[in-house]
């Protein structure tokens, strides 16, 4: 099972830095990053390579953060590649919940994370769709 950091922040100058320089001090390699902001405070969700330790460390400097269970599906890198994950939850009633997708051109793959409710339940419709989904250690080591 993948997990993503959540981290709430406040919208303000310096807090992204602080939080990048807790990870970079440790040595923990940030793979991928969304941050979204909203009235006086933003969520970044980050994937990096050791997850339980940035949590220990960010929490240990003040920083709410969260662990969350995400899929990282393996898709089709070409027009519709996207809908036919979304196709297959879509039939059996699955909801993505957030998602953030990217493309790794030299292993010629695209990956979809995904929050999605019913997570177990959802990772077996993929997988009966014909979809690989990736294990932490794959996904971090991108």
């Amino acid at each position: 099972m993948a997990h993503q950091l959540n981290v709430f922040l406040a919208d303000r100058p310096g807090r992204l830095e602080r939080l990048t320089a807790v990870l970079a001090e440790r040595g923990i390699n940030i793979r991928a990053i969304t941050i979204a902001g909203s009235e006086g405070y933003g969520v970044a969700k980050l994937l990096v390579d050791r997850p339980e330790e940035a949590q220990e460390a960010l929490h240990r400097e003040g920083f709410s953060v969260h662990l969350k269970d995400v899929l990282a599906v393996v898709m089709d890198d070409r027009p519709g590649g996207l809908h036919a994950v979304c196709a297959a939850l879509g039939k059996k009633g699955v909801n993505i919940e957030d998602a953030y997708g990217f493309v790794v051109k030299d292993r010629e793959l695209a990956v979809l994370v995904m929050e999605v409710e019913r997570e177990p339940e959802a990772e077996g419709i993929l997988r009966e769709a014909g979809f690989s989904i990736m294990g932490d250690q794959e996904l971090y080591g991108l």
